[in-house]
């Protein structure tokens, strides 16, 4: 049987749709499954099978993601799934079906670093619902909190080098790209961990600086937009600060 909504729910609902960044993220979506909606035609009409079917799966995401929202036990401030989608559709859409990670040869390389960035973010977010949560009794150093980030995302990182060698040997394809002369596509991995290292770290150092020296940063926002949304997740740290 489903929850009745408490009127906390119904606060951050609200304040869901008054953020301005939840009307940018609606007009993105719509924006960016238009675009790929005209890239579809020329595409089925030249008979490319596996793109269409991965500009219908990308589509299907963007579109689900954003419609399930509402329905989510756990909400995710705007701008992060602003930045996640644009990071997809750039990644999936842009790299795979517009060719442009052969087009440009530093396209791999600036997702990459991004993809460092975006994990090193939710690596902090996740630390700190683990923290503040009435469910685990644990309190963190920064210094702690920033590693745990900085590893979850080279974590992460890794985990996706592997998946792509595992497509590339199982169906034939080329996710590991030839790069600076390697066909093997090994240079093209390590630049992809080395990357995903620096945005990790650069993410890491500055939430512990602003945690150790109590500054405020992006992530700060970040962090509050998500405590309002879930105040059913973090009662225990409302109860110890009173």
């Amino acid at each position: 049987m489903s929850e009745n909504p408490t009127s906390e729910d119904s606060d951050s609902a609200a304040a869901s749709h008054s953020d301005p960044a939840a009307r940018v993220h609606r007009w993105v979506v719509l924006i960016i499954v238009a675009v790929m909606a005209i890239d579809l035609v020329p595409v089925l009409i030249r008979q490319q099978w596996l793109s269409a079917a991965l500009i219908l799966t990308i589509a299907g995401l963007l579109l689900g993601s954003t419609l399930a929202r509402g329905k989510l036990t756990v909400r995710v401030p705007y701008e992060f799934q602003l930045m996640t989608l644009v990071f997809v559709f750039a990644a999936l859409f842009l790299g795979e079906v517009r060719s442009y990670y052969i087009r440009f040869w530093w396209w791999d390389i600036a997702l990459h670093t991004a993809s460092g960035f975006l994990l090193g973010i939710f690596g902090f977010l996740l630390v700190y619902l683990l923290n503040e949560s009435k469910n685990v009794a644990i309190e963190m150093l920064p210094r702690f909190v920033a590693l745990f980030a900085f590893l979850f995302a080279v974590a992460v990182g890794a985990v996706w080098e592997i998946f792509e060698f595992t497509i590339d040997w199982a169906f034939g394809t080329q996710m590991q790209k030839p790069m600076l002369g390697d066909d093997s596509g090994l240079t093209d991995t390590m630049w992809d961990l080395i990357v995903d290292t620096i945005g990790a770290a650069s993410i890491a150092l500055l939430g512990w600086w602003r945690m150790a020296g109590n500054r405020t940063s992006f992530i700060d926002v970040w962090i509050q937009k998500f405590v309002d949304q879930n105040p059913r997740l973090f009662e225990r740290g409302e109860q110890r600060e009173a």
